[in-house]
């Protein structure tokens, strides 16, 4: 097997940085980057379980895949607890704010389906109970590999441990809906390794997650896109002048970022399967700039390498700040350089007024950026806030050149698919 030397050169290639002058550009409010306000009348898709991260069923191009006619999501899903007495207050009441703050404990992987891209009915769950490895099945992929059906799942199996893994099954239809066979043997894949990616060892706030596997469509290769923090004990980075950036006078002094390492991590796959994998150098590092880069995904648009990826507000590092949201970058190559849209990495934030109304965006190819509604304020001091636990509208953005631009709003959970596939 031919080393990282041998398949790509004399040296790997080398990071692109996420650099603090970069994020002392973000702006929040800009109306061009900034998601629509959600009201606080906003429908749930269901009321009997809360759902967060959403993806939708794909092929390996990126391409949002119906079959039969049918489109197909999967979520993280977890149920919700009216009636019982550990979410009742003193009075009471269900406490749904605490059930939903203790959701990703346990999250699992459920499916739905739809004719009509949005109105999805819920079809389950996709593995049946004991056969994910791990208490938690976390954020990922589901691809659909073929005509006959085939579908694998890359996702997160966590605690213990954080395990990049797959799981094969099939999707089949019938004029009533949609049902998912098989999922019945989870295969793992690669954990963080310590060199490149840090590990629960050398910090217990480390993320390793979100599976995103793509060919690239230049060397036609199997890749796959992953979260992590750049490996090392935690508080032992330093944030050097390359990490620092063109900052002016007075914003020289890190502070103590240090402590924020997110990368965005990629594999190279040794088969066609996607079976075996080998780790490569993170695409891209935001040391001292934020600890968190969720979900990470491309779009392939002009030529161009278009990496999108979440944060938040609260994982942003001494100095720097920006709202929740989907931030990106855009690059010639896969392997970089990276520069970031709009100047500071921003795309789609939410609005000050309502700093937490959506989370966990993922970007389409056809420019739909879809994501759940965490909690929207339902007074004008922001006190009082209503869990969302559902579909957020869905946003329009345009993509040109290294800009983006928020241009249109449509229905709750509109994912329409780009493609559909006859199964045979």
């Amino acid at each position: 097997m031919k080393s990282n030397t041998e398949k790509f050169g004399k040296t790997p290639h080398q990071p692109s940085l996420w650099t603090r002058a970069d994020a002392l550009k973000v702006r929040a409010d800009d109306p061009t980057t900034t998601q629509p306000l959600v009201s606080a009348d906003f429908p749930v898709l269901s009321n009997e379980v809360f759902i967060w991260d959403t993806m939708p069923l794909r092929d390996m191009d990126g391409n949002v895949t119906s079959v039969d006619g049918w489109s197909v999501i999967f979520t993280l899903t977890a149920d919700r607890h009216p009636n019982d007495p550990q979410y009742l207050d003193e009075n009471g009441n269900y406490d749904i704010t605490r059930d939903w703050n203790d959701r990703h404990g346990r999250a699992k992987m459920y499916y739905w389906f739809s004719r009509t891209g949005k109105d999805w009915e819920l079809g389950g769950r996709v593995m049946a109970e004991g056969v994910s490895p791990t208490v938690r099945e976390w954020a990922g992929t589901p691809i659909l590999l073929n005509e006959q059906g085939d579908v694998d799942l890359y996702y997160t199996a966590v605690t213990p441990g954080a395990t990049i893994v797959k799981v094969r099954g099939r999707v089949v239809t019938t004029e009533h809906g949609v049902s998912l066979v098989g999922f019945e043997k989870v295969k793992p894949l690669f954990e963080a390794d310590g060199k490149m990616y840090q590990t629960e060892a050398q910090n217990a706030f480390w993320g390793f997650r979100d599976p995103w596997p793509f060919r690239d469509p230049n060397d036609g290769k199997l890749y796959m896109l992953f979260e992590g923090n750049v490996a090392g004990e935690r508080g032992s980075h330093k944030v050097g002048e390359a990490e620092i950036g063109d900052v002016p006078p007075g914003y020289e002094d890190v502070g103590n970022s240090r402590f924020q390492t997110a990368c965005v991590g990629i594999a190279v796959a040794r088969d066609e399967d996607g079976d075996d994998w080998e780790m490569l150098p993170p695409l891209l590092t935001a040391v001292g700039v934020n600890d968190q880069t969720e979900r990470p995904h491309f779009v392939f648009q002009d030529g161009k390498y278009y990496l999108f990826t979440i944060s938040h507000t609260f994982t942003y590092a001494d100095g720097v700040t920006g709202p929740d949201g989907v931030y990106g970058f855009v690059a010639d190559s896969l392997f970089g350089p990276y520069v970031p849209l709009n100047g500071s990495g921003l795309v789609l934030g939410n609005p000050s007024s309502q700093p937490f109304q959506t989370y966990s965006h993922y970007v389409m190819p056809n420019g739909l950026v879809t994501s759940f509604i965490d909690s929207v304020p339902t007074d004008e001091t922001g006190t009082q806030i209503r869990i969302g636990g559902t579909e957020a509208p869905t946003v329009g953005m345009k993509i040109k050149g290294q800009q983006t631009f928020v241009v249109a709003e449509y229905d709750y959970g509109y994912i329409p698919p780009m493609l559909d596939v006859t199964l045979k």
